[in-house]
């Protein structure tokens, strides 16, 4: 089952990439208007591939290629950020409110939870030698609970 953003959420997303796209001289072409349309309305945290095909459902013109360089563009324009790197490649998420990850070791399933007491957590003081921290977020990995449930199944 497909998790979906709700259109709301999607309609400020869009407006997002437009004000960007307006700010960064970046022409919104149809395909990538479909590509942000694409990711801005999943839950899904959705890879490259998976974004490529979803879009070519209904636009079979659109290549692998555009739809990498749409997702990086998109990327650093803030529009989205990236996940992984994970056992299926880099994942995408159009989510950029304050939250973490779940990610499933087994399947790949990604998942977003909220936690004030992790939004809190103070930063090492010797991370500033590293370079300038723009954002934190805690990436929990683990089994998700149907990987869990075949494991005991497969024992």
């Amino acid at each position: 089952m497909k998790r979906r953003a709700g259109p709301d959420r999607i309609e400020q997303r869009l407006e997002r990439l437009r004000t960007a796209a307006r700010g960064a001289g970046l022409k919104l072409t149809p395909q990538r208007l479909e590509i942000f349309r694409e990711i801005a309305g999943t839950e899904e945290h959705p890879d490259v591939e998976t974004v490529f095909r979803a879009v070519q459902e209904r636009m079979p013109t659109v290549s692998l290629d555009t739809v990498y360089r749409t997702l990086w563009a998109l990327h650093y324009l803030g529009l989205v950020t990236t996940l992984g790197p994970q056992q299926n490649g880099v994942r995408f998420d159009a989510n950029l409110e304050k939250h973490h990850h779940f990610s499933c070791v087994s399947c790949g399933l990604v998942r977003d939870f909220e936690s004030p007491k992790l939004d809190d957590l103070p930063l090492p003081a010797d991370l500033k030698s590293l370079g300038s921290v723009l954002n934190a977020h805690v990436e929990v990995r683990g089994l998700c609970t149907r990987c869990e449930a075949e494991k005991k199944t497969d024992s």
